[in-house]
């Protein structure tokens, strides 16, 4: 047998061959040159390899070394990164990476609805790289966010990534900061399947209504329509409030005021009528007013109370979601969707010059007044070095949590460090993101301050004539010490007001009892009853909170929701149905009673959080659900009127045949389109006036979208008028030459027509998205 002799460089027969194995189990011949005597080695399968039995081949071991962590977003994966630092690889699984099918119900409801998931294909790329770097990676880290939501997100990367559980930890931090990072990866935990089952119940829940329900209304209704389990409860509240404001008869009512002037003294004060003869007065009309003037001028008056006190008024508690977006909505006027955008911007890590990113608040999507005591004691040392130890309560303040199912783990709404000073960070963020960090701000260190006292004064003036005797209150307060109002005062609640909504009236000082008083006038003052206002986005977010409906993370996207779908419209930041919205709600109502009953949809958030807390199953909760629920939709196919409505006409005639042109609703919204269809296919399509007048022909500008999707703003009157931006223009004309102003960037507008720049935020009070 022949074999190569490296040091003859030839081949020579080989002397004394040997058959065997190399240690991978491979056929060899050993054997020694005749020449040199050197070794000599060929590979192969030869006869002489008959009958032996090759050694087991050993089991490929694969190398696995450094640290794989996965976040949602790319934003919170640089901040991330930023502070793991080597050895840790970060990736963003930009979002969810599994959901149903949407081409299909997508739950097996014979088999314990038991759900169909797939990975969208945009997200295949992304699963396929999770995929390869978790094979070679030793450990696997899922920071995702610190909710059910974000426990589902890990669950899923789990599983769509093929990821074995053994060597994959959950870590879980509620702001992005060094400590609360080291601090998190030094604890990490295993999944927690009850927020997962949690939040599956959630989505299958979601599907099964809005899936069952949704074509029952395309066919009865109108194409394009949805319903939900959360967003038609909120719309019936809306219809609900509408309703009642047209059934609402004002009624007339009238007061009276007296002004009087203090004996010896030279300024006079107000004082409301509140009693005559003991009683509660009844002024209904002018006519019961008069008489009470013309014997009211007769009597004499003078004071018989003054008391003086003292009122203490604590500061609100820290924010959760929803009081975040309520006081948002007032303060900035901001929509609740843009609120939790700029929130989680200011969560994710923003550069604020300190040599990178680094989160600036805490995680916004809590229902939870809790804080830390870390966080507690840098606020209290802030406070005492700012404004004195005067401002400090004793001990750090404890707030009660409102929501029912908050979870008390989580934290409040806060900045991650107090020491960051909102003046500090402005030159880094943009104009809106800035006076979010700054309310979040000061609200919390409002919330860990002394409380306000004021001094407060009471004043009863009795008048007494010939035949009455008349009551007359005043009062009024004064700061004594400022306490937490230095820093923050609460928006008032513009829906809440109180039927005896007392003024605060100046009392003159030197006011005494027994003191005579001078009547300079009688004020009458006819009043009506008012409706109750329709709900804003803030009013409507209070008013889902309190009655249970929804969660932190379910507020925004509902309001959202109804508003897309054209069932409510935002008028002036009041939510009012369309007519469209109003018959959906009044079908819902008559065929679906518990889908849009506020006790029963309460009671359902209640069963995701026993859930959530392992004192349920969900699927046990899925059949409690769908028995009833699949009879109701049974019972509306069969029953429910078909009740559409003919295409609305827009008063024009179609340019190819003359026909009425028509709005239809289509896959992306609103379009015109011709009422002769199908035989005639002329569109055109939906212009959304920006109520902004051209400045070539003075006609409506318009939103339009270039054939590749881009949108631009141009003239109503196209093609007479060429007038045309790709930055859109604002109302407010320039201040220099009252040319058209556009929106050039996020802090800056420019004019059209000088092409002179002008901040945004001075030249707009709050343009809200």
């Amino acid at each position: 047998m022949e074999a190569y002799c490296m040091k003859c460089k030839t081949k020579r027969e080989m002397k004394d061959p040997v058959a065997t194995f190399n240690a991978k189990g491979s056929p060899v011949t050993l054997g020694i040159c005749p020449v040199c005597g050197t070794k000599m080695y060929r590979m192969g399968k030869t006869p002489g390899h008959e009958g032996l039995t090759p050694p087991e081949k050993p089991q490929k071991v694969e190398v696995r070394e450094g640290k794989l962590v996965i976040v949602e977003s790319p934003a919170k994966a640089k901040t991330v990164g930023r502070f793991l630092g080597r050895g840790y690889t970060v990736r963003a699984s930009v979002g969810h990476v599994r959901d149903l099918l949407r081409s299909q119900l997508s739950v097996d409801v014979e088999n314990n609805f038991e759900p169909k998931y797939r990975v969208p294909n945009e997200k295949k790329d992304i699963v396929k790289e999770i995929k390869q770097l978790a094979k070679k990676a030793k450990e696997i880290y899922l920071a995702t966010d610190p909710d059910r939501e974000g426990e589902s997100i890990s669950w899923h990367l789990m599983e769509a990534a093929q990821i074995e559980p053994e060597r994959t930890r959950r870590v879980v931090f509620h702001e992005i900061t060094e400590p609360a990072i080291n601090e998190a990866f030094a604890h990490p935990r295993d999944i927690n399947m009850d927020l997962v089952n949690a939040q599956q119940a959630r989505r299958v829940l979601d599907r099964l209504v809005g899936y069952s329900i949704s074509p029952i209304l395309w066919e009865k209704v109108r194409s394009r329509l949805s319903a939900g389990r959360v967003q038609s409860v909120a719309l019936r509240l809306i219809v609900e409030r509408e309703r009642e404001i047209e059934e609402f008869k004002p009624v007339e009512y009238w007061s009276i005021h007296g002004e009087f002037k203090p004996e010896g003294l030279k300024s006079s004060f107000l004082a409301k009528l509140a009693r005559i003869d003991d009683k509660e007065p009844e002024l209904p009309n002018e006519e019961t007013v008069k008489p009470i003037l013309v014997d009211m001028e007769t009597a004499a008056y003078a004071t018989t109370k003054v008391k003086r006190g003292e009122r203490r008024r604590r500061p609100s508690a820290p924010f959760t979601t929803s009081t975040l977006q309520q006081e948002a909505s007032r303060k900035l006027g901001f929509t609740a969707k843009r609120t939790m955008g700029l929130a989680q911007a200011l969560y994710e890590g923003q550069d604020v010059g300190n040599g990178g990113t680094t989160g600036l608040i805490t995680y916004m999507r809590t229902d939870s007044t809790n804080v830390s005591t870390l966080a507690q004691t840098e606020a209290r040392q802030y406070v005492t070095e700012k404004y004195g130890s005067d401002f400090l309560p004793p001990e750090p303040p404890l707030y009660k949590t409102r929501s029912a199912g908050a979870q008390e783990a989580h934290e409040a709404i806060r900045p991650t460090s107090v020491m960051r000073d909102p003046e500090k960070v402005k030159p880094f963020l943009e104009p809106a993101m800035y006076k979010l960090y700054n309310l979040i701000w000061q609200r919390f260190v409002a919330s860990q301050m002394e409380a306000a006292l004021y001094d407060t004064l009471q004043v009863e003036v009795t008048g007494k004539s010939n035949d009455h005797l008349y009551l007359l209150r005043a009062s009024g307060s004064a700061v004594k010490f400022p306490g937490f109002l230095v820093v923050y005062e609460e928006a008032r609640n513009e829906d809440a007001k109180t039927e005896d909504d007392e003024e605060n009236v100046k009392i003159p000082v030197g006011v005494a009892e027994g003191q005579k008083q001078e009547l300079v006038r009688l004020i009458p003052e006819q009043h009506f009853t008012q409706p109750p206002p329709r709900f804003s986005e803030a009013s409507l977010v209070q008013a889902l909170e309190e009655n249970g409906i929804g969660r932190p993370s379910t507020y925004a996207p509902t309001i959202s929701t109804i508003q897309q779908r054209g069932y409510v419209e935002r008028i002036e930041k009041r939510l009012v149905p369309t007519e469209t919205g109003a018959q959906v709600n009044d079908l819902m109502v008559q065929y679906f009673p518990d889908i849009v009953d506020l006790q029963f949809t309460a009671r359902m958030e209640e069963d995701l959080d026993m859930i959530a807390e392992g004192q349920a199953e969900w699927v046990e909760v899925m059949h409690e659900f769908y028995k009833p629920f699949s009879l109701d939709v049974q019972k509306a196919q069969a029953e429910m009127p078909v009740v559409k409505s003919g295409p609305e006409p827009i008063g024009r005639a179609c340019p190819e045949c003359g026909k009425d042109l028509v709005i239809r609703y289509g896959r992306f919204g609103k379009f015109i389109s011709c009422s002769g269809f199908p035989e005639c296919r002329y569109t055109e399509p939906w212009l959304e006036k920006i109520g902004v007048t051209c400045p070539k022909d003075g006609g409506e500008l318009v939103e339009r979208k270039t054939r590749k999707g881009r949108t631009f703003f141009g003239c109503i009157n196209y093609p007479n008028c060429d007038f045309t931006s790709w930055k859109r223009p604002i109302k407010q004309p320039c201040p220099k030459c009252n040319g058209l102003l556009v929106i050039a960037n996020k802090r800056e507008a420019q004019c059209a027509n000088c092409s002179e720049s002008f901040l945004l935020e001075n030249i707009i009070p709050e343009a809200v998205e």
